[in-house]
């Protein structure tokens, strides 16, 4: 029988009060800031940030690539459910990893009425993150979630508190619920929030922790800084919320990743990229009026613009690009080597593409021809939806609630009430962000899952660092201490 590696302690992490940073590390998903970047930032001294988004799947599929180092397994050794802690491994650790052409186990698709296993996995797949990421100092950690992963949220938060995240980071939509969420884990008790259902009435996704095993114990409320566009929108969330917010991340259009529609009407370039204005850069005079610290994000990564911003009445910066292609991200090697190759040799596009990402929000894509950004290599890839992060919620005519994706089978889109012109373009970012942190799926017939890159307009920025470049670096850099290639 495999042994479970003892944890370095028997219990959870200690509590201990976040200070602010000059530099927080963008919280990057599916697995590209996992726990060993956001150590890495936070151990330093600033804040390191961790992604929960995907993170049931990510837990299985690590065990099931053999849990290298022990690090999941050490992790799982501190949950405070050992029964169930156990079980997960025993269902999913294979000693050695899995087979080549072998495809993954699956965490079961949750619905709206049945979601036990995956909120559960869940749960302690984000405990293993913060836990992990939070092992062998005593620097604060936050954690990024998408506040359009509605359906996947809350259990995520309870497993991050519970192993001690100080710092909630959301964005990808207006998280007016979470810090009520916030407020009722650290009281020790359950939460809900809304599942907006199209067509109909919202329902009501409530998180018990004694139903998955957990005793109900008060914790550690972490900081809530929501990422926002504007002062508008930074306003309305300190005044509608559910509970305080302690800071902001001011995100502009150059950022990765998604980034929020313009205001207005929308209007697009020759190319079909979206078109940002005036109306899309915060007033940073009106946030100061606010009282709180923020940060600005969105091609901010180097030492003058640390300087600007600290100038302006910022706390400083967020970045993201940057880390993503050091050495101590969760991105493939194989890819940020090809990347980083491009940039030196006469840079690489990025496309913010209108219609990728089946949430409706446009969505930064690195073009490379041998990857999903390929209009050919899409459409020659099986449409299927077997993750469902970004499936959305709809009232079906039988007076149900069902959940459906623009980026599944088009027929089956369809027969769920979906809009033909709604499938157009649309692309499967679950299966193609997995894939980019190697847990590429090897699906029915032998077809395996391929990359879709995503990344800042600054990419083009790392052709001045050298390849294999650190998270350290990348801090010394933005405080003026490192020169690239010097």
């Amino acid at each position: 029988m495999t042994q479970t590696p003892t944890a370095t302690t028997s219990t959870i992490p200690a509590p201990r009060t976040p200070a602010l940073p000059q530099i927080i590390q963008g919280g990057m998903g599916v697995g590209i800031s996992h726990w060993e970047l956001a150590k890495a930032v936070s151990r330093i001294g600033q804040l390191g940030i961790v992604s929960c988004t995907g993170i049931d799947n990510v837990l299985v599929r690590r065990l099931q690539d053999g849990d290298e180092g022990g690090h999941v397994r050490r992790a799982l050794a501190a949950y405070p459910n050992q029964e169930r802690a156990e079980k997960v491994i025993r269902m999913y650790f294979l000693e050695g990893g899995r087979a080549p052409g072998q495809s993954y186990r699956r965490v079961p698709l949750p619905t709206v009425t049945k979601h036990g296993a995956a909120w559960e996995l869940g749960v302690m797949g984000s405990f293993v993150e913060v836990f992990l990421a939070r092992e062998g100092h005593d620097n604060p950690v936050g954690v990024n979630l998408l506040t359009k992963l509605q359906l996947h949220t809350v259990p995520a938060l309870y497993g991050a508190m519970l192993a001690g995240a100080d710092v909630v980071i959301m964005g990808a939509g207006i998280p007016r619920e979470i810090p009520g969420v916030l407020d009722a884990f650290a009281a020790g008790g359950q939460a809900s929030i809304k599942l907006d259902v199209k067509g109909g009435e919202a329902a009501v996704l409530t998180f018990d922790p004694t139903e998955y095993g957990l005793e109900r114990r008060e914790l550690k409320r972490p900081k809530f800084y929501p990422i926002v566009t504007s002062h508008i929108l930074a306003g309305v969330l300190m005044k509608k919320a559910s509970g305080s917010v302690e800071g902001f991340v001011i995100e502009g259009p150059t950022a990765g990743g998604h980034n929020a529609p313009p205001r207005g009407n929308p209007t697009f370039d020759e190319s079909g990229q979206p078109i940002y204005g005036e109306r899309d850069i915060a007033d940073l005079d009106e946030m100061k009026k606010l009282g709180l610290p923020f940060w600005l994000a969105g091609s901010r990564a180097t030492p003058e613009a640390l300087q600007e911003a600290l100038a302006r009445g910022a706390a400083g910066i967020q970045v993201g690009t940057l880390f993503a292609y050091c050495a101590d991200s969760g991105l493939r090697d194989d890819l940020r080597e090809q990347v980083h190759g491009l940039t030196k040799e006469g840079g690489v596009d990025v496309y913010t593409d209108p219609l990728a990402s089946p949430t409706g929000f446009p969505f930064k894509v690195v073009q490379l021809s041998d990857t999903l950004a390929s209009p050919e290599l899409y459409a020659a890839r099986p449409r299927v939806c077997d993750i469902g992060y970004l499936r959305e919620a709809y009232a079906a005519e039988d007076g149900k609630t069902g959940l459906r994706c623009a980026a599944e089978p088009v027929d089956a889109y369809l027969s769920k009430g979906g809009k033909i012109e709604d499938t157009v373009g649309r692309k499967c970012l679950c299966n193609a962000l997995m894939t980019d942190a190697g847990y590429a799926q090897v699906q029915k017939g032998g077809y395996v899952e391929d990359s879709l890159m995503t990344s800042g307009d600054s990419l083009n920025d790392i052709a001045a660092w050298p390849l294999g470049y650190r998270a350290e670096d990348v801090v010394e850099f933005l405080l003026g201490r490192y020169t690239p290639g010097a």
